[in-house]
This record gives structure tokens, sequence and C-alpha cells, in this order.
């Protein structure tokens, strides 16, 4: 006897192990919350249910998800009104072995239940550290309940699990709050400017970077161009990104006809103010009337020029990144775009997604560019598009990205 409860013991802290392991190695909210509902839905013995995370502090997000059970399901089930705090009393958010023996049981809940084919319910509350994070709940097709045994580990697992969760909610905030920054720090809508056409995509990593871009309006018809990259990521990089850009446009303002000379002041007032950061940047000063675009680059990938006749990199002069010498200067180089040209400029992070070595990732992103048809090719929302799904099958939403990609394209007349 004592040899078979020792080996019981031992069964248990296993499974629990084993629960623990798979449920430590999610890094995302959501992937979390599907393991904990299906990894609970074993050690009680069910064969569906679903966790419903409903944070006491109101700050969200709220969600709803599912363990055998289609999106269909879980909108009947949403129907179902919640339990108040102090009546919990019988149905989806509390434990029955038997439903259809309640007596108190609301009549739209009876209803869910004999559509959806579960005839009893096991549940148990998620509370972390500050409170009150939601339910998980675990649906029986007959009348049912977990054995002493079952109530014990899935108790602890779940205790387990609310810890887990609670600190992959705040990371979810945190990253929210950092995406919501980036997005208000963005430039406003693209100037409008005759004889070009713009489009841009700017997607933060999950750690929001320095990744920048900007469009402006400048005297006589003509228009700045810059992308540009800080080093590092989170917070204090988006801050600097911010400064940096904020700096870059007001030089463009006062002398972006010549970008070398804006550049060379931007890595001045670097070193003065930003003096642990390196960043890299291109600017491009373009006279639409005449097709001309007037480049310099600081350690930044050339652009692309993509049109019927070429899809082709501009050969920009190689340099180092601003911050990274004791002064820094490069020529500028002149292109001239064809009518209906298109020029791209982004920033590593496109390349960098790709996981591969950078010369293929830059034959990945010609070969994009040159597949676009001529239809796409006379839309640069278009061929953006075409370029991003091209590069990065993916998509950009991937959680785990953790670069900031910036893709803009300027559509020459």
């Amino acid at each position: 006897m004592i040899q078979d409860r020792l080996a019981g013991w031992v069964f248990d802290l296993t499974t629990l192990h084993e629960s623990t392991g798979r449920l430590v190695a999610t890094s995302a909210l959501d992937e979390a919350l599907h393991e904990a509902v299906r990894a609970g839905a074993a050690l009680v013995g069910a064969r569906r249910g679903l966790v419903a995370l409903e944070p006491a502090d109101g700050l969200g997000p709220d969600t709803t998800v599912g363990f055998g059970l289609t999106h269909a399901d879980l909108g009947h089930i949403e129907t179902v009104p919640s339990p108040s705090a102090d009546d919990p009393g019988p149905g989806l958010f509390g434990s029955s072995p038997d439903l259809f023996h309640e007596e108190d049981l609301d009549p739209l809940h009876r209803e869910v239940a004999v559509r959806l084919g579960y005839a009893a319910s096991y549940a148990l509350p998620l509370a972390g550290p500050s409170g009150r994070l939601g339910t998980l709940v675990w649906l029986y097709d007959e009348p049912a309940e977990p054995a002493e045994r079952e109530r014990r580990l899935v108790g602890l697992y779940v205790q387990y699990a609310a810890e887990h969760l609670a600190r992959l909610l705040e990371l979810e905030r945190a990253r929210a709050r950092v995406a919501a920054l980036t997005r208000e720090l963005r430039p406003g809508r693209l100037p409008r400017v005759p004889g070009v056409q713009m489009a841009v995509r700017h997607h933060a990593g999950r750690h929001g970077g320095g990744d920048w871009y900007d469009a402006l309006a400048l005297p006589e018809g003509a228009l700045g161009l810059t992308v540009g990259s800080v080093s590092g990521s989170g917070p204090g990089a988006t801050a600097a990104m911010v400064r940096m850009r904020a700096s870059l446009r007001a030089y463009a303002v006062m002398e972006g006809e010549d970008p070398v000379a804006v550049l060379s002041d931007l890595e001045l007032l670097m070193r003065l103010t930003e003096p642990a950061r390196s960043a890299t940047a291109l600017l491009a000063y373009c006279e639409p009337a005449k097709r001309t675009v007037v480049l310099a680059g600081a350690g930044h990938s050339p652009p692309l020029i993509v049109g019927e006749r070429r899809t082709e990199f501009v050969e920009t002069s190689l340099s180092a990144p601003l911050g990274m010498l004791s002064c820094w200067e490069a020529p500028s180089v002149e292109i001239r775009p064809e009518p209906g040209e298109t020029v791209l400029l982004y920033t590593d992070g496109l390349l960098q997604r790709t996981g591969d070595p950078m010369d293929r990732a830059f034959a990945r992103l010609h070969a994009a560019a040159a597949s676009a048809s001529r239809t796409v090719r006379e839309d640069p929302e278009a061929l953006v598009d075409h370029v991003l799904r091209t590069v990065l099958p993916g998509g950009l939403d991937e959680a785990e990205a953790t670069e900031d990609v910036v893709l803009l394209a300027a559509r020459f007349d």
C-alpha cells in the first residue's frame, strides 16, 4: 500500500512538472492561455474547456480562449450571463457535477448547454498577485466531477498558471503601451507634393525600437524623405528616435538641399546629446518637377529603384553610422528616376526579419520588387504590400519578431 501511494505521488509530481514545464515555455499571453486550459482539461479528465481572462483592475485585455470549442461555440457561451461575485450560483463560471438537475440554472445557460452537448462543469478562479485575472472552466459531456486527486493536482497547476499568466499580462500591457506610444509618435499623414505619390508601412518589434521615417514638404515644391534607425530597443530607443527625427526635420528645413550637411549636423548633435548610441540614416532631397533625387547615407542600406525597365539598388558610398567615428562625412549621390519609377527606402529590420544572411536578404528584396506586376508598380500602396508579403511570408505581425520594419515608397510621375 505504501509503495502504491509513493508511486502515485511520484506520478502526480511528474505530471505536474511536465505540465508546468510546457506552460513556462510559453512566452505570449494567448499561447499561455491556450496551454493552461488544454493542460487543465487533461488533469481533470475533460474534453473541452475555456478560460475567460477578465482582470479585476479593468485594464484588460478581456478575452476568451477555448479548447475543443469552435468560435461559434464560444459565441454561444459568451451569451450566458456571468454570475455576480456575491452570488455566483450554479452556471458556466461555477462548478456543477450535473447541470440539468440544478434548480437555479439560468434558462439561457440550459439552452446553450443543450445546444453544445455538455452536462457538467468544473471551474477554478485565476488569481494573480495583484488580484483576480479570470476563470478556468472545463466541460463534461456527461454528469461528472473530478476526483479528489484530480482536484488537488489541477489546483496546484492553476496556482502556478495564475502567476505565469500575471507576468505575461504585465508584459503584454507594457508592449501595448510601447506600441501605442510608437504609433502616436509617428509622422501624421504623408504630405501631398505634386509629381510624386507615396506610401509607407511601419511596424515596431515586440520590444519597441528606434526605426523612423519621415516625409517633409520643402520650399519650391521639393520633398525630403528619410529613414533611419537608432541603436537599442525599448522606450529609451523610442525616445532617442523621436529626438533624432525631430532634429533631422529641423535641419532639413534649413538646409535640406544638401543632405550631407544635414547628416553632418545630426552627427554632431548626436555625439553631444546621445554619446552612448549610434544610428544609421538615409536622407533624400527630391525635386519631383525635375525628377532628381540627391541622397546621402550614414551606414544605411541603399535604396531600391523599381521601374518597368530596371530594378536595381542605388550605388551609395560606403559610410559609417552616425556616432561611430569622431567625424562623419560621405559624398552624396544623385539619381534621376524615370517617369513611373519608384524609389523604395527601408530599414535593416526588413532584411533581418527574413532570417537570411544579408546578401541573401538583399537578393530576396530585389526579387520581390522585380516580380511586381505592371499594375502593382503603378500604385505605391500595392507595391509596398506586395514587397512585404513576398519578403516576409509570415507577415509583419509575428508575435516574437524583435526588429522594427519601415518601408517607404515614392513614385515619380
